[in-house]
């Protein structure tokens, strides 16, 4: 091979082809590559013919493709960024598997169109008994980097090309391929020798992690298997049913003793459950499915999990099931779904009427039993004054879970609130009030829900018991429900849209949330407020102009609080410094624009001068600056014209249309 850097001497290669093709004789300054080459391939292919090509049919290329998938996925980016390095060269880029068949092409129109022409194409062979001397079979035969320039080339055809290629090993050393470029002459450059070389060593590198990411994957899975089982309960076998092992907390779960089932067959002491054992048969994995399980005569509840191992094949060699209390379970959702932000009443911020009016409601909600029922529209922060209820009560300590009604499908709604055992679905489910048990089941947009979930709400508020579908079991549940709504639901009570004596059951306590443009005096505590927390989360102390303040609490917010903080939330974005100016605020807060429904547009709401001087302004120039025709027009004296003109300081070239 030629060094990287070396000018091809065109003159020389084609003497010594000629010499070689009509004499048998090598120059002595051959690259003994080529030299090589020539040799094994002079008898087999005469020189001045064309290439002896052999393809890969559609589908045989196809199952080629598919077996060789990781290396395609890894190359073809590669093949990508060199494209790049050398677009506009008239380059082609080539990927081949270790049995010189093209698997991916990448280059200029006009080279591919013309190599394509000369029969090189997906599903050629580019090996020397077929193309003789090029770059690809030569890199894939001698194991090394190959450039092959002009009449290096054995097939005169090939002789206004150059191919430069490099082969491409898999860890253990073995060869998997090559990927090379290939030019035209006149675009030869040394340079591409070196890309080439790199971009192959890339695609090792990159099959070089892939296989050792998927060993590691592996030793992780087994040993993450072993240490996720360490704290449950663990039941092992392998696929002929013998247990390998089960520990002493597994052991007294299934009430079994460990030193006599472990080496026997686990058939003799456990039946199986339906759902677990369908998964074994198809060796596929459960997560934290609610399964009883037979043994001595008894039905044990737990939560399964199982692991699966398999071998190379993909065939199932161990399974391993944790098993924990369904008691700890529920345990634990306790805790997770408790442990949201605390928010408390002290978080509803507001020293209007309004608001220490709710807030007054609320910590009387606190101290009650009863359910509550929010109303108001939406943005109004009915979910956060639920949770500062909840967070306000004796049932701080418990889970607060919280039910976007409207996001439910309408059919699946008994199945989400009311879970179902074991044998209805894989694994079972808990009801919604099985895992809020002990503390408060909020309801967001109640009025969303069908009415046959609205019985069972009314069954499970009024005697505190819940049976899952396709079960029997009466399982009793402690939980207050709270509900929120954007509707006037006494008025869906007389459509017969929502249950009547569901509405009583929610609405011992009645919580009215006000919309923001009711309480303007409370903007400013707001701002202050949402300002301390996008300065956390920007990295600067933050406060806003008075001017921009203004804006805001004259602004009529049809999207209440929530509008306010996403403003907030924006302005402490546009603004670099740690004022938040008019000019950060959005057009609509600036222009005190409101949405008009019928309109559907954005309209501004304007004050009585700007009205009075968009209407003089209007009326001026349609009649071309004439005052009297002005005053007629607003049906006003000229001198109140001129009056008013004056005190909203519009000259008289204004008026003249430009």
């Amino acid at each position: 091979m030629q060094p990287a850097c070396f000018a091809p001497n065109h003159a020389l290669f084609a003497r010594a082809w000629r010499q070689f093709t009509t004499r048998r004789a090598l120059a002595r300054d051959l690259d003994p590559l080529v030299a090589r080459s020539w040799q094994r391939s002079a008898p087999r292919l005469n020189p001045r013919a064309a290439p002896q090509w052999s393809y890969l049919g559609k589908a045989a290329l196809a199952r080629t493709r598919e077996k060789h998938a990781a290396l395609l996925a890894l190359a073809r980016p590669l093949m990508e960024d060199i494209y790049q390095f050398i677009e506009g060269t008239g380059a082609y880029i080539g990927l081949t598997d270790k049995s010189h068949c093209l698997l991916e092409e990448l280059g200029d129109r006009n080279i591919s169109r013309a190599l394509h022409g000369l029969g090189i194409r997906p599903g050629v062979f580019l090996d020397e008994s077929r193309a003789g001397t090029n770059g690809f079979a030569v890199a894939l035969t001698e194991s090394a980097p190959a450039q092959i320039v002009g009449a290096e080339h054995f097939l005169a055809v090939f002789h206004s090309y150059s191919s430069i290629a490099a082969p491409v090993f898999d860890l253990d050393g073995s060869l998997v391929g090559a990927v090379g470029v290939m030019q035209r002459v006149n675009h030869y450059t040394p340079h591409v020798l070196g890309i080439v070389v790199a971009a192959a060593r890339a695609i090792e590198n990159q099959l070089s992690a892939e296989f050792l990411m998927r060993e590691a994957n592996e030793r992780a899975s087994e040993l993450n298997a072993a240490l996720e089982a360490i704290s449950d309960g663990v039941l092992a076998w392998n696929a002929q049913g013998v247990v390998t092992h089960l520990n002493e907390q597994g052991g007294a779960l299934l009430g079994l003793a460990p030193n006599l089932v472990v080496g026997r067959n686990w058939n003799e002491y456990l039946t199986l459950p339906e759902p677990l054992a369908r998964a074994v048969a198809l060796g596929e994995e459960v997560r934290e499915a609610e399964i009883g399980f037979q043994s001595a005569g008894k039905t044990r509840e737990c939560f399964v999990s199982l692991r699966v191992l398999k071998d190379s094949d993909g065939a199932p060699i161990q399974f391993i099931a944790t098993l924990r209390r369904v008691e700890q379970v529920r345990q634990l959702v306790t805790r997770m779904v408790g442990a949201h932000a605390r928010l408390t009443l002290d978080d509803f911020v507001g020293n209007s009427l309004a608001a220490r009016r709710v807030r007054k409601q609320a910590l009387t909600a606190a101290n009650a039993k009863g359910s509550v029922l929010l109303l108001g529209e939406a943005g109004t922060s009915k979910n956060a004054l639920a949770r500062a209820i909840h967070n306000s009560s004796k049932r701080a300590a418990g889970p607060f879970l919280a039910i976007n009604c409207r996001a439910i499908p309408r059919d699946l709604a008994l199945s989400e609130f009311l879970g179902f055992e074991a044998g209805a679905a894989a694994g079972g489910q808990s009801s919604k009030f099985e895992l809020a048990n002990g503390g408060t089941l909020f309801l967001d947009q109640v009025d969303a829900l069908p009415l046959d979930m609205q019985t069972a709400l009314v069954r499970v508020i009024e005697f505190g018991e819940v049976i899952r579908l396709g079960g029997t079991r009466v399982i009793a549940v402690d939980v207050r429900v709270m509900a929120s709504s954007e509707a006037a639901l006494e008025q869906r009570v007389k459509e017969l849209s929502f249950r009547r004596d569901l509405y009583y059951r929610l609405s011992p306590i009645v919580i009215q949330l006000p919309p923001l443009r009711e309480r303007p005096e409370d903007i400013a505590g707001l701002t202050a407020r949402l300002l301390e927390k996008s300065s956390r989360q920007v990295g600067r102390a933050l406060r806003i102009a008075p001017a921009a303040l203004q804006r805001l609490e004259r602004y009529p917010f049809p999207g209440n609080i929530t509008e306010l903080e996403v403003i907030i939330e924006r302005a402490a974005l546009y603004s670099e410094g740690e004022i938040i100016r008019v000019e950060h605020l959005p057009p609509d807060v600036r222009e005190r624009r409101v949405y008009a429904m019928r309109k559907g547009a954005a309209e501004p709401v304007r004050s009585m001068a700007e009205s009075e001087a968009a209407a003089i302004l209007a009326a001026g120039r349609a009649a071309r600056g004439n005052l009297s025709e002005t005053a007629r027009t607003l049906g006003i004296g000229r001198s109140t014209l001129w009056r008013k003109m004056k005190m909203l300081g519009i000259g008289v070239t204004d008026l003249r249309v430009e």
